[in-house]
């Protein structure tokens, strides 16, 4: 019989019986035990069993015995399935062993104080210890490398490259991999970008460039090629998935080492690459040890604290040792959802307020300021769906310049040390009621924070009355671009379409979006809390943009699906106020750079700074009055460049200064 029949045969004898009974695995433990006591008086005595057995075996044979059913009961030592066990489960075997040698060692040492003879050598015990704790050892990683033999036999070997960081961890990586239980890969390659490594090999598998591997990935047909998580430069995973797509390989990702589990990987750890793996950008390093440190000890108010951003925030902020977390929202089935997320984070819940709440409602906000007296506001409320908002124009307003004028003046009344305002990227030339509302918004925070300087201010809340001269305030904003992963994004519509068979509709077969990771969105937001001297607007490096049509078509191909032919795309048209391009920087703006590459400050000059207070009180008037067209053309009144979009509201771009809504005064 051939030795490949013979593992066959071991596997179905395994198969059959799923584990060996426990107390064969105690005898057995037992038995090469005796087996290394009795090799170990050998090798002492120069393999003369005849001075072995005038020393005497019976004795110490069974006090080795008896001693390590002791041990071997206390370490449990027989519970683990053997070809399945560990270096854990092998060391606790070692462990036992062990303690049987330190007794009779201890042993030795209570004889000759009392004068007895003692009958196992010390040099005996030294020989036992090391050679049963081999043999031990031995074996269960021979059974455990028998098992994965025979599990080769029934399972064909399937050849794989790994794209990864070839450096010591690799060979781990490797090895991991070809050992997955239920399935057998062969890691033929590794494709790295490091030029340095190019040619090498680890564990016989060869390092390639992209480039050089694209033909061998053909000529092997390779059908998997694994993406180490955090290792692949972003624009190297495009290509490889690209190709892959093209041929027809799948992709998938491999967790870092920290999330296997027990430090072995798991097939179902395994994960299909999804398009959000392919628009993340590397993340980016905002000195989080600055930022903890302003954090620490301060009292911070977070409004809008169930949303996508808002969400984030708290849950990074809760990790540092504040003194009060004040989240505020309106929706109660969110901010329950977090606060049940933040007590599995376990966070202090003496230090987490939750206030169900609405930013419009001055005198409730106005009783959070008084009770909790924030230092830090992070504003993240705010109506931000474009369609939605175009239908509603007093509510935009109402909400998103409103709340946003009663937080900010409340900051100034309580003296908050800083005011962090998140915007959008559709404020700048906006083209929609949404963008436009954001953009005054920013305004108004703006001259806010110059007015404190005036030598008098007076601000009203919404029953609150005038108020306070001189204030301490910084206010600063944060404009960022469409997060993966937001309530309402593009990315969660288009899978539930894929999902449903199709079609996957597309407004324009041009637009395009910039896109960025909710947690470095929140990055920067904490970041803009801590560099910010106030009055900037911080605008994010938001890469390149990304073609909508060429998402949906990578999204339905990462599916499995051929677009057009299998799952097709159609054209919904422009929604009302909709541009097909975004801008992250005004005409009229100024860049200045910081200390960080990927952020800058954008300073924006106001041509409207006697009246804006004036100005947007009005437009907050008409927006209670549900004037809908007077608050269309205020807003355009006060921000000149809002140009209307294929929108009902473009009647109103032509309109003659001497017809706009005059201010009152």
């Amino acid at each position: 019989m051939s030795p490949n029949r013979l593992l066959y045969k071991i596997f179905l004898l395994i198969k059959n019986r799923n584990t060996v009974p426990r107390w064969i695995i105690f005898f057995l433990d037992l038995a090469i035990c005796a087996f290394a006591l009795i090799y170990a008086f050998l090798l002492r005595f120069n393999m003369d069993w005849t001075v072995v057995e005038q020393h005497g075996l019976i004795i110490p044979l069974a006090t080795v015995t008896g001693l390590n059913i002791l041990f071997f009961r206390l370490f449990r030592t027989y519970e683990g399935i053997i070809r399945l066990s560990s270096v854990n489960e092998a060391m606790r075997c070692v462990s036992a062993v062990f303690a049987t040698s330190f007794a009779l060692f201890l042993s030795i040492g209570v004889s000759e104080f009392f004068n007895v003879l003692y009958i196992i050598p010390t040099s005996v015990l030294f020989i036992y210890f090391f050679v049963a704790s081999f043999l031990i050892f031995a074996y269960r990683i021979w059974v455990k490398e028998l098992y994965r033999r025979s599990m080769n036999i029934k399972f064909s070997k399937e050849s794989v490259f790994v794209c990864c960081r070839t450096g010591a961890g690799a060979s781990l990586l490797k090895n991991a991999i070809e050992s997955i239980s239920g399935r057998q890969y062969k890691v033929v390659g590794f494709i790295e970008e490091d030029p340095r490594h190019w040619s090498k090999a680890i564990d016989n598998a060869k390092i390639y460039s992209f480039e050089s591997a694209k033909p061998l990935l053909i000529k092997l047909a390779i059908e998997e090629i694994f993406i180490a998580e955090n290792e692949v430069d972003l624009a190297l995973k495009n290509q490889i998935v690209d190709f892959c797509l093209l041929n027809d390989i799948s992709v998938k990702v491999i967790p870092a080492m920290q999330k296997w589990v027990d430090g072995q990987l798991k097939s179902r750890q395994i994960k299909a690459i999804k398009i959000e793996d392919l628009l993340n950008r590397p993340s980016i390093q905002l000195s989080p040890a600055h930022v903890v440190d302003y954090l620490k000890g301060k009292r911070i108010l977070i409004t809008g604290a169930a949303g996508s951003i808002g969400s984030e925030i708290v849950k990074q902020v809760a990790q540092i040792d504040i003194e009060q977390l004040i989240l505020c929202d309106n929706r109660e089935t969110g901010l329950y959802d977090l606060q049940y997320q933040l007590e599995q984070q376990e966070c202090n819940r003496d230090k987490i307020i939750v206030s169900v709440s609405d930013i419009r409602d001055g005198d409730m906000m106005d009783f959070i300021f008084k009770t909790y007296q924030p230092e830090i506001v992070f504003h993240a409320a705010a109506y931000k769906h474009v369609p939605l908002m175009e239908m509603h124009p007093c509510q935009a307003v109402k909400n998103n310049v409103k709340g946003t004028k009663i937080i900010a003046d409340l900051s100034v009344k309580y003296g908050v040390e800083r005011f962090v305002f998140i915007s959008t990227d559709k404020a700048i030339n906006p083209t929609n009621v949404m963008g436009a509302s954001k953009r005054i918004a920013e305004m108004y925070i703006a001259q806010l924070n110059e007015s404190q300087k005036a030598p008098s201010t007076s601000l009203g809340v919404e029953g609150t009355g005038a108020y306070f001269q001189h204030g301490k305030t910084k206010f600063i904003a944060t404009r960022f671009g469409n997060v993966l992963g937001s309530n309402g994004s593009v990315i969660p519509r288009f899978q539930n379409q894929i999902d449903k068979g199709g079609p996957v509709t597309v407004t324009h077969p041009e637009i395009t979006r910039y896109f960025m990771t909710i947690p470095e969105a929140c990055s920067l937001v904490l970041e803009a809390g801590t560099m910010g001297a106030g009055g900037e607007i911080f605008v994010f490096d938001m890469g390149e943009p990304v073609k909508i049509y060429d998402l949906a078509r990578k999204m339905i191909k990462l599916a499995g699906y051929i677009p057009d032919k299998e799952i097709h795309i159609a054209y919904s048209g422009l929604r009302p106020g909709e541009k097909l391009y975004e801008e992250l920087l005004n005409k009229s703006e100024k860049v200045i750079p910081t200390h960080n590459k990927k952020i800058m400050i954008s300073k924006v000059v106001n041509n409207q700074t006697n009246f804006i207070f004036e100005s947007i009180d009005f437009l907050i008037d008409l927006a209670e009055d549900n004037k809908v067209e007077k608050v269309v053309k205020q807003m355009k009144s006060i921000v000149p460049e809002y140009i209307s979009k294929n929108s009902i509201y473009q009647k109103f771009d032509f309109i003659e200064n001497s017809d706009q809504v005059s201010i009152s005064v």
